[in-house]
């Protein structure tokens, strides 16, 4: 089997490190006919999570293991994002005590943007996506020597999502068949890949305007696709990662799509039976079950991860 760029060790590492700063997320069960599913399943609220998304993890580990080597500059932090990593790097930076810019694509929704100027960043907003983002942020480490903390291309960052698995086990004694995950640059998946490493399914979950999962697969290599629809600014990298690839084309086993009427029926059905306010990447996993685009196995035990809670909440329940 080939090397991957994140192993146990280095997410088992990552657990220790980020521990004082991350949240450990709830499980709850729900039963065959809730939310709309035809098989009772696991959720894993990742979408309480400080800041409300996954992407502390990440964010957490890049900075804290950046500063065990006296690597994180006086001029701070700077990243690209649609908005959930941003708001992630950002509160970071306010815990550890750092300067932080944030580069936004003025797709992303405003309330996105306001979430990471309330933790004391800097946000310059781009026109675009977040790939055009991305190229502004690069422009900025550049000119400043800020340290670049990715939203998907790196292994501490990639490894800090792997911790989201690493507890599930924790919560889950008796264990579980299958992960699904939604995907947009492939670091929270390639997480949980590198964590499992066939010791369970792992299934992505990906709109289907913006499916930079399935373009590799049927590629053979990362390869950019076209980018729209309800999910973007959490799930619209228009290529995924280099990073991620290396583990994800080892360790996924099925990768699925779902159009943005399952999305949005799915974000419905979280708030009409559970009260959660979803936002549509966090909704696109449960999307799959709810719409057949992945049917377990009879008595297959599945955990769907709900990842992300910033949108509006007139957006849904209205």
């Amino acid at each position: 089997m080939p090397d991957v760029p994140v192993t146990r060790d280095m997410i088992e590492a990552a657990h220790a490190r980020i521990a004082p700063h991350v949240r450990r997320t709830p499980v709850l069960g729900v039963v065959a006919g809730e939310l709309g599913l035809p098989t009772g399943v696991t959720l894993k609220l990742e979408l309480l999570q400080h800041t409300g998304s996954f992407k502390a993890r990440g964010a957490f580990n890049r900075i804290l293991s950046a500063a065990e080597w006296d690597e994180v500059p006086p001029v701070g932090l700077v990243a690209a994002s649609g908005g959930n990593h941003g708001a992630a790097v950002a509160y970071a930076a306010r815990r550890l005590g750092y300067p932080a810019e944030i580069f936004v694509p003025s797709s992303s929704p405003a309330m996105k943007r306001d979430r990471i100027a309330s933790f004391g960043a800097v946000v310059h907003v781009v026109d675009g996506l977040y790939d055009d983002a991305q190229v502004a942020a690069i422009e900025h480490q550049s000119a400043s020597g800020a340290l670049a903390v990715h939203p998907f291309e790196h292994p501490h960052v990639i490894a800090g999502q792997g911790t989201m698995s690493l507890e599930l086990g924790q919560q889950l004694p008796d264990g579980f068949d299958t992960i699904v995950v939604a995907t947009g640059g492939g670091g929270f998946i390639a997480g949980q890949a590198a964590w499992s490493r066939g010791r369970h399914r792992v299934v992505s979950v990906e709109p289907e305007s913006s499916r930079c999962l399935q373009a590799a697969l049927a590629a053979g290599w990362p390869t950019p696709v076209p980018v729209s629809g309800v999910a973007a600014d959490s799930l619209g990298a228009r290529q995924i990662g280099d990073v991620a690839w290396a583990i994800v084309e080892q360790f996924v086993d099925h990768a699925v799509v779902v159009s943005d009427d399952d999305i949005r029926g799915a974000q419905r059905a979280l708030w009409d039976e559970l009260r959660l306010v979803v936002e549509p990447g966090g909704a696109a996993a449960l999307a799959a079950l709810r719409s057949g685009a992945y049917v377990p196995e009879p008595d297959e035990r599945v955990v769907v991860v709900v990842c992300g809670s910033n949108a509006d909440p007139d957006s849904i329940i209205r």
